[in-house]
């Protein structure tokens, strides 16, 4: 089976952008955790996944271009492209249900349909549960659905019980993640973050997430004596991917998250920027935004990419 693309289609996400309303026309110290990714594209567009919090760590919006200084291998870049929309997305749920989540199942199913409700009601989405092996919640004839009645039923799929096979959950949560319509990707893991069964191992998954187009969000759920926990996964799937690691104490606590990470998704920037030709295939970016009434803003994206050989081949034909 043919591995997942590293294609950034960048015609659609520049359609999308100008057909939403926070779209702006190409115009003239922050905290920053992420990693690695590669775009190859037949335009030499850099498209990046941007939030933004204030010092208290609330959600900054309503920021324009001019708030924004982007920066590659240190030197700045023009923004080419804006956008501040909640455009709708491509998301993936993935439940642990191997047999050490059974007491905690209700509180993690609950917290995912708030974080579908939540969620723009034009997102695609899809679920994947999983034990001992990995499955899709939806039928099989229903690849996406943005119907909420739907997405309860395949959240409900199946009992917790058996070992867990997180990696090859994630594995096939990126492949289907591939085949969505949307441009922007998003993952939402609730999981011990603890394997013991899987196919795969994190060194392939790791591999895949950063060519993958996912920003990763983990909710990790584990008691303190649980042998099986594995928070340092969690942690560097969030990371790699320019999302968040959550680990909330209580089951209570669970809801919250889910909601947060919905506005987390909601609310991002999309900036755009064309690099030069010239410079080294890994390159450094940098994003730092400011704005009157804020102290101090701080800005979660990517912050390195891959230049492919293929970019530099076609800009020199």
């Amino acid at each position: 089976m043919p591995r997942r693309h590293d294609v950034f289609r960048i015609a659609g996400v520049v359609l999308a952008l100008c057909m939403a309303p926070g779209w702006s026309q190409p115009q003239t110290p922050a905290q920053q955790e992420t990693e690695n990714y590669t775009i190859r594209t037949t335009s030499r567009l850099v498209l990046l996944d941007v939030s933004v919090k204030d010092s208290q760590g609330g959600f900054v919006s309503g920021l324009t271009r001019d708030d924004f200084k982007v920066y590659e291998d240190g030197k700045p870049q023009k923004i080419s492209q804006f956008a501040n929309a909640d455009v709708p997305v491509t998301v993936g749920v993935i439940v642990d249900e191997s047999g050490s989540m059974g007491p905690k199942r209700r509180e993690v199913i609950l917290s995912a349909i708030e974080f579908i409700q939540a969620s723009n009601p034009h997102d695609e989405m899809f679920v994947i549960n999983f034990n001992e092996r990995a499955r899709r919640g939806l039928p099989d004839i229903v690849p996406f659905s943005d119907n909420i009645d739907q997405l309860r039923a395949a959240l409900w799929e199946g009992a917790p019980e058996g070992r867990t096979a997180l990696y090859d959950a994630l594995e096939m949560s990126l492949h289907q993640l591939d085949m969505g319509r949307r441009d922007k990707k998003a993952l939402v893991l609730i999981s011990d973050g603890g394997d013991n069964v899987s196919k795969h191992n994190l060194t392939e998954v790791m591999n895949d997430v950063l060519r993958s187009e996912a920003t990763i969000y983990t909710v990790g759920i584990f008691d303190e004596d649980d042998p099986e926990r594995n928070p340092g996964v969690l942690r560097q799937l969030a990371h790699v991917s320019g999302g968040t690691a959550s680990f909330p104490r209580r089951l209570d606590e669970i809801l919250p998250v889910c909601k947060q990470i919905a506005k987390d998704i909601r609310t991002r920037y999309t900036i755009g920027y064309i690099p030069p030709i010239e410079g080294k295939p890994q390159r450094h970016i940098k994003v730092v935004a400011s704005a009157p009434g804020h102290a101090k803003l701080m800005v979660r994206t990517r912050t390195r990419y891959l230049f492919a050989a293929d970019n530099q081949a076609a800009e020199a034909k």
